[in-house]
């Protein structure tokens, strides 16, 4: 039997118990073998049907899943010829760490497991384990491929079932292929009127309708390829990106090999899915010896607002006085970061290509003519600023080592890495060897055009933030604009998988039958209010300020901007419904942060804020909230300032699109 230390205990637990128990081919336990969340509100339950292994799950007693089957199609034979248990492992444990990012500064989260050794009744009679791990929130469930008659994993594809029951209320982002940014609009609609076969991206969201939410994701994606849902006629299966340098593969990979965790959070609230760790509970600890010098904070991004400057700027572009003109905001504003990006449509660095397409000269080495890269980074760190980069990964990928060795160099801080576009195994790869020697080179990443986070801003704290949204953007080209109920989908949907980077900021808030697409200045959909409280609802810890200087200077609104923070101690949901609302509550320090949205329709929104006062304390509320006054303007803000105790119920009207912020300070 093979060693509990294989399982990495020492790294996550203190104190634990296990029991061993030894199970022969011959006689099984009763069926099924049973695993308990710590509440015993989540149960998983595990069989062998006629030698085909499945799982269903019940919460409170009621069957979320039915009888779903596993099944990994190797090069050579699948799960479906049959395999038996051998032995299982059961312990209790928790996960106890800290974290740089994220929606809590500190995790401590107790977990059930149990780990069931199965072997295949044919040949090459391989040995696998399932490793299933019971948390308060959620059951997830990972397999370990063991080294025995093999020396390699070729794996064709992962076909594990999820059964849904009933026919719920459902949240589901539809990508054309697996070559994609996963960015788009969500269908809702009930779960049985899902197209067929059509590839679905995670997390997706289950409401019942007696009131219970299950939402399915991965975690810890670590050389292996990203998974995707698709419904059959037969249920909801996994399928994984193919390699597109190996047809009919998706994983190939040295034995040992373990696979992302496949994850599903439970709970009688929605928002409960945004207060838990438990993707960072799943991925493995850090793996960055030192973190001093990693500084989370907010960024300019012109391109978004088309690089507008001051008419008195002598002769802006691709040189030292934009880039100076910039720099100098953030100064006066208390902005971290300066994003060079691009001016006239072309990146900062030397190439042939189009429309930012990497060209066969592409050199991210060596900017463009005028630019002197060590001298902007001179003049912003000596006004306190950093200064991070656009880039295109096909452009900075071939030339990794020497550009990071050069980055480090001029004193940059970090940078966005762009159009990704895929999450197949080498494209999993690819972005973890850039986080492993942006590290080593200490530099931060934002990943756009990319996958889903799945938990490893623990791993990998530099991971800063990623994309995968369709976000404010698309108002420079779409027609129709992103608009408040968009917003409310990302909220319980894309940002259970972790921090969600939108092109925020923008303070042209219009209502739906003025807007137009522009490239240069865009308008947004919504109000300013709803806008500045996306700053709360999004976990973000490189977050944009996409205006330019003179559309923020001096405007309402602006100083909640400035004071706002990135990082978070906790994160609590005291409200929120899909398609409706949703209000959410971080704390940072002594201090709370809570940011409310309503998507298209207007509402009022009642608020006890409870949770963040002791029996006796009295706060000081700054609140900003839509300005409903007539005529509407959707870029007014009321700012008042109250004081507010536990017996303190807020009602706050909210405009169509609207939203509302509140700072809580200890009196």
């Amino acid at each position: 039997m093979m060693s509990i230390s294989r399982y990495n205990i020492k790294s996550v637990i203190s104190v634990f118990a296990f029991t061993v128990i030894s199970v022969y081919a011959w006689s099984f336990p009763p069926a099924p073998l049973r695993l308990f969340s710590p509440d015993k509100k989540i149960v998983f339950e595990f069989e062998i049907r006629q030698g085909k292994p499945g799982y269903s799950v019940r919460y409170e007693g009621r069957r979320v899943i039915d009888f779903s089957m596993l099944n990994l199609l190797f090069k050579n034979g699948s799960l479906e010829n049959g395999v038996r248990l051998v032995n299982l492992v059961r312990m209790d444990s928790a996960e106890q760490y800290t974290l740089m990012t994220g929606r809590s500064s500190a995790a401590n989260d107790s977990f059930r497991q149990i780990s069931l050794f199965l072997k295949e009744l044919h040949d090459p009679m391989r040995d696998f384990v399932l490793q299933v791990r019971a948390f308060n929130d959620g059951i997830a469930f990972r397999y370990e491929f063991l080294k025995t008659g093999e020396d390699s994993l070729i794996l064709a594809e992962e076909k594990d079932e999820f059964q849904i029951t009933g026919n719920p209320a459902t949240h589901a982002l539809i990508l054309d292929g697996f070559e994609n940014a996963h960015e788009g609009n969500y269908l809702r609609r009930a779960y049985s009127d899902l197209p067929t076969d059509s590839l679905m991206d995670m997390p997706i969201l289950f409401s019942f309708s007696d009131s219970i939410y299950l939402a399915i994701t991965e975690a810890a994606l670590l050389d292996y390829a990203g998974m995707y849902l698709v419904k059959t006629k037969s249920g909801l299966e996994s399928k994984l990106s193919p390699d597109p340098s190996r047809p009919g593969f998706a994983v190939t990979a040295l034995l040992p090999h373990l696979s992302p965790w496949r994850v599903l959070l439970i709970s009688r609230r929605a928002g409960k899915f945004l207060e838990t760790n438990l993707l960072t509970d799943l991925s493995p600890p850090n793996r960055m010896n030192d973190l001093s010098w990693l500084k989370p904070g907010k960024t300019t991004f012109p391109w978004w607002n088309g690089n507008v400057t001051a008419d008195t700027l002598n002769a802006p572009g691709n040189n030292f006085v934009t880039q100076q003109y910039y720099i100098d905001f953030c100064e006066r504003n208390k902005i971290d970061y300066h994003s060079v990006v691009e001016y006239g449509l072309h990146q900062w660095y030397q190439d042939d290509g189009i429309s930012f397409m990497p060209g066969p000269h592409s050199n991210v080495l060596k900017p463009v003519p005028g630019l002197d890269m060590k001298q902007v980074c001179d003049y912003a760190h000596s006004k306190g600023v950093g200064v991070r980069v656009w880039v295109h990964w096909k452009a900075l990928y071939p030339k990794l080592d020497s550009a990071f060795t050069l980055f480090e160099q001029w004193g940059l801080s970090g940078m966005m890495v762009d159009f990704m576009n895929r999450d197949d195994q080498d494209m999993v790869n690819i972005q973890t060897d850039i986080l492993q020697k942006a590290a080593a080179h200490h530099l931060h990443i934002q990943f756009h055009g990319a996958y889903k986070p799945t938990g490893l801003s623990r791993t990998y704290p530099n991971e800063f933030t990623r994309e995968a949204t369709l976000n404010y953007e698309a108002d420079k080209w779409n027609p129709k604009g992103v608009d408040p109920d968009h917003d409310l989908d990302i909220a319980f949907t894309r940002l259970i998988a972790g921090s969600t980077d939108y092109h925020l900021g923008g303070f042209r808030a219009v209502t739906a039958d003025k807007f137009r697409a522009q490239y240069t200045r865009p308008l947004v959909l919504g109000t300013r209010a709803h806008m500045l409280a996306m700053y709360v609802v999004l976990e973000n810890a490189n977050a944009m300020v996409c205006d330019y200087p003179e559309a923020y200077e001096g405007q309402r609104g602006f100083e909640f901007i400035q004071e706002v923070p990135v990082t978070w101690d906790k994160t609590i949901v005291p409200d929120g419904i899909p398609d409706q609302y949703l209000m959410i509550a971080r704390k940072k320090g002594n201090n709370w942060w809570i940011g409310g949205i309503t998507g298209n329709l207007s509402r009022e929104l009642k608020l006890n804020p409870v949770f963040s006062l002791g029996e006796n304390n009295t706060w000081r509320a700054t609140i900003y909230q839509d300005d409903l006054k007539s005529p509407f303007n959707p870029n007014g803000i009321l700012i008042s300032t109250i004081s507010v105790n536990r017996k303190t119920v807020l009602n706050i009207p909210l405009a169509a699109g609207g939203g509302f912020m509140i700072k809580l300070e200890r009196i």
